[in-house]
């Protein structure tokens, strides 16, 4: 963990921001994820200009998405034995020049559609890694107070991305041509490389234990902490999987909303993704300056937060105005968005460093299978009965990971604080 230098008044975590390191650390993501923002739109956009395939375009979220499922467990072990500012660094210059080789291809009329595949799945390779390092280098930039308020922060990049990316995207497409667009996101990734050069990091010790041990050995080690050690994380991760296959399933499910049961076109739509954006960075806002407070109270925060999702989603069955939707879509992004940044907060609280990325990588494959098993089986219910059954049986998922919560608040006075 990073040493105690911060006055009091710094526990209000949005200072965080004005601090040499974990400053450089928010405004590289933010500019990082304002270019993933800008991908979303370019890519999709740009393989259908390149194969005018509805079905090849939608194999670019299939690339993206097994990577993470497949190689999760192993890219935690081989995080646990590695510094983990020189990883981020790295990874950051290879996307660039991946997604550099995008446009750069295709402007010497060198890219076909099996090339382009194989440059999105490299580059969502190189991705899994970023996330877990990421998530495992808070706790040396930070106090264990200034965690929740740290994660927040990071989750808020997140969400200006997904609020500017999108709309900055289609003006640029339209100014500059897709291909330039993909220019720009790759430039963002250097200069999420560049701000993270220069910060310093707790320094980062080397266990002869574990680098002599085998992958297999490591990946027990870590599975026995999850699963036998330390059952609150099993809980936590219980909770993540479940909060995911429930938002995944929402955010997939909101374009069938919007059009079958608003009976509205692409441009409300728009207002509807924006709406859910804007809750959610308010949702952050409000974290990174909210006190951290015990455990059990931030486990009270995640409570509320889905209860009141959950209800707000199921709501959303019986509103057909379009207006008042976009207000509880407001409410549905605001509620569930304090569940990130608590979890993370209190699992790298009670992690040991040396397992913070086995741990980590376990909540992402939990989190990437939850997802897709949510998008596919409410896709499904959507299909076949309606949107409004799927968005019932979505408020379910978030009300069932209020009452799993709440088990947690229950059965833990205190967890046990770890160290390295």
């Amino acid at each position: 963990m990073a040493e105690d230098h911060s006055t009091p008044h710094s526990s209000r975590g949005w200072r965080l921001i004005n601090t040499r390191d974990f400053g450089l650390l928010w405004w590289g993501q933010t500019t990082s994820q304002i270019g993933e923002g800008l991908n979303k739109v370019a890519l999709l956009w740009f393989v259908y200009e390149l194969t005018g395939s509805a079905m090849k375009m939608t194999m670019v979220g299939l690339l993206q998405t097994i990577p993470p499922l497949i190689l999760g467990p192993l890219v935690g072990v081989y995080l646990d034995r590695m510094p983990k500012k020189p990883v981020m660094v790295w990874v950051d210059i290879l996307r660039a020049l991946l997604t550099l080789l995008i446009p750069t291809f295709y402007a010497w009329d060198m890219l076909s559609i099996t090339g382009l595949y194989a440059l999105i799945f490299l580059t969502s390779v190189v991705s899994t890694i970023f996330g877990p390092a990421l998530v495992s280098a808070v706790p040396l930039l930070v106090r264990p107070s200034e965690l929740m308020s740290a994660n927040a922060l990071i989750q808020g990049t997140n969400n200006i991305g997904m609020l500017l990316g999108p709309a900055i995207s289609g003006v640029m497409i339209a100014l500059i041509n897709v291909e330039n667009v993909l220019f720009v996101n790759s430039a963002t990734f250097l200069v999420s490389a560049l701000c993270l050069m220069p910060i310093r990091f707790a320094p980062w010790v080397a266990r002869a234990k574990e680098q002599s041990a085998s992958v297999w050995q490591e990946l027990t080690v870590g599975f026995r902490f999850i699963f036998g050690r330390q059952s609150m994380v099993l809980t936590l991760v219980i909770i993540s999987s479940l909060y995911n296959l429930g938002v995944s399933a929402f955010v997939f499910i909101l374009p069938v909303y919007a059009k079958d049961f608003l009976q509205v076109g692409p441009v409300q739509l728009g207002w509807l993704w924006s709406a859910l954006g804007v809750g959610m960075l308010a949702a952050s806002i409000w974290l990174a300056w909210k006190k951290q407070s015990d455990i059990q109270e931030r486990l009270r925060i995640v409570v509320s937060g889905m209860t009141v999702g959950g209800l707000a989603v199921c709501s959303l069955s019986l509103l057909e105005t379009p207006l008042i939707a976009a207000g509880i879509v407001i409410v549905v992004g605001g509620s569930t968005a304090v569940l990130n940044p608590i979890i993370w907060a209190l699992v790298q609280e009670v992690t040991p460093e040396h397992l913070i990325g086995r741990v980590v990588t376990t909540f992402s494959v939990g989190s990437m299978a939850s997802a897709m098993a949510g998008m596919t089986g409410f896709g499904w219910i959507a299909d076949a009965v309606g949107p409004a059954a799927s968005l019932v049986g979505l408020g379910l998922v978030l009300l069932l990971t209020a009452a799993v919560a709440v088990v947690c608040v229950r059965r833990t006075s205190s967890l046990p604080v770890a160290h390295a």
